[in-house]
C-alpha cells in the first residue's frame, strides 16, 4: 500500500531531512535485494543486523527516500525521514495502512493453535469463496504484524488475519493498537515463554489484549482464564469447543463433533450441519470449531463453511503422517512443544493402531523453574501412550523418570545422532513414530535420517 507522504510523516513523528524531493506516497519496504524503484527503504535494527548499514545501497537501487533514526547514514542530497525509533515507526504505518483497509481484520493468538486455526480459518473463507488474506507462517512479531499490514491495498476489502505472537509481558499490546482488529481469537492461555514471563498471570495479561482489543471476541470454552476473564469484555463472546460443551446462558457458541458442527445462538436454538474432517486429534477439532466461529463473523454462512471443512489440512509439522517403507508410519509433530501442546499430541498419537508406538521427545524450552515438573509430567503420560519413549534434550532425564514412573519402557539419547542411530536398528515393520520436541532440538534432523522429507 502507498501512503500519503503528509500522513505517514504526522504517523511516525518523522523529522524531513535532506535535499532531494520526496515522493509523494510511501511504498516501505525493509529488504534491500527486492526493494522497488520510487520505494521507500525502511532500516530496522535487530540483534544480528541493522539496516542502516545499507541506505546507501537501497538508494542505489532505486529507493526514493529512506526511513532512519541515525541522519549521518544518509548520502548527501538524498531524502529521508529521521524518527527515535524505525520499529515503532513500522508499526505506525502499520496503524496507518490498517485505517485505510475496509475489510474485517481478525486477530489470532494463543498459546498453542493459533498458527493451526489461523490456516484453518483461511482455508474455511477460501472455500467459502471471502476474499482473504494472511500473515505468512512465522511471521507473527512487529516486524511481522507491520509488514503484513503495510503489503495490504489501498481500501482492501478482503478479510485480513494477523497471527500474533508473544514472547514478553505484554508483546501483543503494540501489535493489536496497530491491527486494531474487528474479531479477536484466543485459542488458550497456556505455559508457553514461561521462563521469559515469570508468571502465568503475566502470560494471561498478554494473550487477553486481542480479545479485549477486538469488537468481539471467540473464546475457547476450555480454557479457564478465558472463563474467568469473559465477563469483563465489552460485547458477549463468541464460545467455541467440541463435544458436549456448551456456552453460558444467552450466548454464542460453535461446538464441533466427529462428524457435525452445532451452531448454538443467543436464544439457544441450534442449528447443526454434516462436516468430513480429513485430520486426527480432539485439540485440532477445538482449533477448527474457533476457525469456525470467527469466520461465522467474518459473514461466512454456517453452510458453506461446512462445506469448506471437507478440503482442510494441517500445517506442516503439525501431527504431519509420512508414510515410510516397510509399513512404518512417522508423525512428525515439532513445529515446538509446550505442556499442554505436547500432552494434546500424546493423546492423539495414543490412539494411533500400529505395531508399537515409539515417542522420541525432545525436551521441550522457556518453561523456567517448573520445567523438571512438566517434563515429569510429560513422561508419565508418554508411558501410558507410547511402548517405547525415547527422552531427550536438557530434561531428559526427569522426562525419562516420568515414564519409569508409569512402568513405561524408555531410552535415554543423548544426541539426535543416537536417536537415529536406535530407530535404524530397532524399529520394526508396522511400528508408528512420533517426534515432539522444542524446535531447538531440530526433530526434522531424525525424520530427514528415517526418510522423511518435512517442513521445519
Amino acid at each position: 500500500m502507498r501512503l500519503p507522504m503528509r500522513e505517514a510523516i504526522e504517523a511516525i513523528h518523522a523529522t524531513a531531512s535532506g535535499e532531494s524531493a520526496f515522493p509523494e506516497s510511501l511504498l516501505v519496504q525493509t529488504d534491500t535485494r527486492a526493494i522497488e524503484r520510487g520505494a521507500t527503504f525502511l532500516a530496522l535494527r535487530g540483534e544480528r543486523f541493522d539496516g542502516h548499514a545499507y541506505v546507501e545501497e537501497a538508494f542505489v537501487r532505486g529507493a526514493a527516500c529512506a526511513i532512519i533514526d541515525d541522519a549521518a547514514v544518509v548520502p548527501p542530497g538524498r531524502a529521508a525521514l529521521v524518527v527515535s525509533d524505525t520499529l515503532r515507526a513500522y508499526l505506525a504505518l502499520g496503524r496507518l495502512a490498517r485505517s485505510r483497509v475496509k475489510g474485517t481484520v481478525v486477530a489470532v493468538t494463543g498459546s498453542t493453535g493459533k498458527t493451526t486455526t489461523k490456516q484453518f480459518l483461511l482455508a474455511l473463507l477460501r472455500g467459502a469463496g471471502i476474499p482473504v488474506a494472511a500473515t505468512p507462517e512465522n511471521e507473527n512479531n512487529e516486524v511481522g504484524v507491520a509488514k503484513f499490514l503495510c503489503g495490504l491495498d489501498d481500501g482492501d476489502a478482503r478479510v485480513a488475519i494477523v497471527e500474533m505472537g508473544a514472547r514478553k509481558h505484554r508483546d501483543l499490546d503494540v501489535l493489536v493498537e496497530a491491527a486494531r482488529p474487528d474479531v479477536g481469537v484466543l485459542t488458550n492461555i497456556g505455559e508457553a515463554h514461561l521462563e521469559i514471563m515469570s508468571s502465568r498471570e503475566r502470560i494471561a495479561e498478554t494473550k487477553w489484549a486481542v480479545p479485549a482489543g477486538a469488537r468481539r471476541a471467540v473464546l475457547n470454552l476450555d480454557d479457564a482464564a478465558s472463563v474467568t476473564r469473559a465477563a469483563g469484555l465489552a460485547a458477549p463472546p463468541i464460545w467455541y469447543g467440541i463435544d458436549g460443551e456448551r456456552p453460558p446462558h444467552g450466548q454464542r457458541a460453535v461446538v464441533i463433533e466427529a462428524d457435525a458442527v452445532w451452531t448454538i445462538a443467543e436464544d439457544g436454538t441450534t442449528e447443526t450441519y454434516h462436516i468430513a474432517i480429513g485430520f486426527p486429534g480432539d485439540h485440532n477439532r477445538r482449533n477448527l470449531a474457533g476457525a469456525f466461529a470467527a469466520a461465522l463473523l467474518c459473514n461466512a454462512t454456517a453452510e458453506a463453511l461446512a462445506d469448506a471443512v471437507r478440503g482442510l489440512a494441517l500445517p506442516h509439522g503439525r501431527y504431519e503422517v509420512i508414510e515410510l517403507p516397510d509399513d512404518v508410519r512417522l508423525i512428525f509433530d515439532a513445529y515446538n512443544a509446550s505442556l499442554s501442546g505436547t500432552l494434546v499430541t500424546l493423546a492423539t498419537f495414543g490412539r494411533e493402531e500400529a505395531e508399537r508406538r515409539i515417542a522420541v521427545l525432545g525436551s521441550m524450552a522457556e518453561l523456567g523453574d517448573e520445567a523438571p515438573t512438566m517434563h515429569h509430567k510429560i513422561g508419565e503420560i508418554a508411558g501410558t501412550r507410547a511402548d517405547i519413549v525415547l527422552a531427550g534434550g536438557r530434561y531428559a532425564e526427569d522426562t525419562a523418570r516420568g515414564v519409569e514412573a508409569k512402568g513405561g519402557a524408555v531410552v535415554r539419547y543423548a544426541s539426535n545422532e543416537d536417536a537415529i542411530a536406535w530407530l535404524r536398528a530397532n524399529v520394526r515393520r508396522g511400528d508408528a513414530i512420533l517426534l515432539k520436541g522444542s524446535r531447538m532440538y531440530k526433530m526434522e534432523q531424525i525424520a530427514e535420517a528415517l526418510g522423511a522429507e518435512v517442513f521445519a
